[in-house]
């Protein structure tokens, strides 16, 4: 098995079960061993007071984006640490899309960069990942 098939089949088997990036109307688009791309369209429902994308659902989509780079290896891989940076406002019925990228990976921790831009190509946020490895695969060995 090549690396990006072992990737889409871990990814395959973990967004069968990840009904939280499923509710809230998450595409995963692409995945390659450490890279994810997910796409979201922002509801109504997801405006905050201002009427713009509340901070927490970009975080949420930068997560799942994040998550689903760092566990291409067939390894449960959870996060550790991760903090994001908003950059510019996002608005209803704007698509979000978040690309996470492996930086490193040693032993059983890794760094992971994660870029959330709108339908247009503007960054709306930047969010990094740290992940650390833990027993178990999602995959049967």
């Amino acid at each position: 098995m090549t690396s990006k098939e072992l990737a889409k089949a871990c990814a395959q088997k973990m967004w069968a079960q990840d009904t939280a990036s499923q509710e809230l109307g998450m595409v995963l688009n692409d995945v390659d061993a450490g890279e994810a791309r997910i796409s979201m369209r922002v509801t109504k429902t997801m405006a905050n007071g201002h009427g713009t994308c509340h901070g927490g659902y970009i975080f949420t989509l930068a997560d799942s984006a994040f998550a689903f780079a760092c566990n291409t290896y067939n390894q449960v891989t959870v996060a550790q640490q991760c903090s994001v940076t908003f950059l510019a406002p996002a608005h209803v019925d704007d698509r979000l899309t978040a690309e996470a990228r492996e930086q490193s990976r040693s032993g059983r921790s890794g760094l992971y960069d994660v870029t959330i831009t709108n339908q247009h190509g503007d960054k709306i946020a930047e969010f990094r990942g740290n992940s650390r490895t833990t027993k178990g695969t999602i995959l049967p060995v």
